[in-house]
C-alpha cells in the first residue's frame, strides 16, 4: 500500500504511561517524515497542549499537522494557519453550561493562555488507573495553561467554544451522558475520551471529519492514510484509514474494528507497526 500520511493520538498511542515519546517511536516517526510522509497528530488536548510533542518530532519542518479538540480544529506546524475550525456556538455553549451545573461534573474550557474552571479545589476525581488524582491540576499544567475560577461558566463564556470537557467519576458519567446530551440531540457531538472524561464538540465533530476536510485538499485520500488510537474517540480516525490500528492497550471495542493490532503505548507499538508497512 502506498502511504502518504499517518495518524496518531497523543494519550496512550504516541505516548507511554510515563507521557513520554520514546526514542524508538520518535526515530520512525522522523524517519517517516524525512521519506515524505505527513504526520498528523490527532488528540482531545487542545492546541497548547500539543505543541511539546509536535517539536520533539520536528513537525514543524515538514508541515505536519495537529488536529486538536477532537477535531474542532487542524493547524499546520509550519505557518500556524488554522487549516479548518468549527466550534460551538455561543448560544448553545451557554446553554449547554448551564444546564451542566445540575450534575456532579466538573467543566474545563481552554481558551488562549487559561483554563477556566468553577473551583480550583474541588479538583480530585478516580482516574483509572491511577486512583485519586487532581484533575484540574493535571489538564492546566499539561497545556501550561494558567488557572482561573468562574462561579457561572456560562456566564462568563462570550466566545465560540471548541469544546467543552467534562472531568467526572467514571460511574456517574456512565448512568449521567445520555442525561447530559439528551436537551441538546442533533445539535453537539459528544464522547468519552477516558471513563473519567466526557468531550463535547459541536454537530458532526471528530477526529475523523477534521481529518477528511484537512487531507482531502492536499492530495491525500483515506486509503492511503495508517491511523493509530487506543480510545473511543479514536474509532472515527480508525473506521476512516485504510490501515486502522488498534494499540495493545486499546479498549476491546477499538480492537474489534480495527485492521490491525500492534503492541501496547509502552512497547514501541507504533514503530513496530510501521516497520511493517514502510
Amino acid at each position: 500500500m502506498d502511504l502518504k500520511a499517518i495518524v496518531l493520538d497523543i494519550d496512550g498511542t504516541l505516548l507511554n504511561d510515563q507521557k513520554v515519546i520514546t526514542p524508538k517511536t520518535r526515530e520512525s516517526l522522523l524517519r517517516a517524515q524525512e521519506a515524505g510522509l505527513k504526520l498528523v497528530l490527532a488528540s482531545g488536548r487542545p492546541f497548547p497542549a500539543m505543541l511539546k510533542f509536535s517539536k520533539e518530532l520536528k513537525m514543524e519542518h515538514y508541515h505536519g499537522l495537529l488536529l486538536s479538540n477532537n477535531g474542532a480544529c487542524v493547524t499546520d506546524c509550519a505557518t500556524d494557519e488554522i487549516l479548518f475550525s468549527q466550534s460551538i456556538s455561543e448560544e448553545i455553549g451557554a446553554a449547554l453550561l448551564t444546564h451542566l451545573e445540575q450534575f456532579e461534573v466538573k467543566p474545563m474550557i481552554a481558551h488562549k493562555d487559561y483554563m477556566y474552571v468553577n473551583n480550583v479545589y474541588d479538583c480530585m476525581i478516580t482516574a483509572p488507573p491511577h486512583g485519586l488524582r487532581n484533575i484540574i491540576e493535571y489538564e492546566s499544567r499539561s497545556g501550561d495553561f494558567k488557572l482561573c475560577e468562574v462561579e457561572h461558566l456560562a456566564d462568563f463564556v462570550d466566545f465560540p467554544l471548541h469544546k467543552i470537557l467534562i472531568a467526572g467519576e467514571p460511574d456517574y458519567l456512565a448512568q449521567h451522558w445520555q442525561a447530559i446530551m439528551r436537551p441538546f440531540e442533533g445539535q453537539i457531538n459528544g464522547f468519552f475520551s477516558a471513563p473519567f472524561y466526557f468531550e463535547i464538540a459541536d454537530k458532526g465533530i471528530d477526529k475523523a471529519y477534521a481529518l477528511d476536510k484537512t487531507l482531502q485538499p492536499l492530495g491525500i485520500d483515506a486509503e492511503h492514510v495508517i491511523s493509530f488510537g487506543d480510545g473511543q474517540n479514536d474509532a472515527s480516525i480508525v473506521a476512516y484509514a485504510g490501515i486502522g490500528v488498534a494499540m495493545g492497550n486499546a479498549i476491546d471495542a477499538l480492537k474489534a474494528s480495527a485492521n490491525e493490532i500492534t503492541l501496547s503505548n509502552n512497547e514501541d507499538g507504533i514503530a513496530h507497526m510501521l516497520e511493517k508497512y514502510l
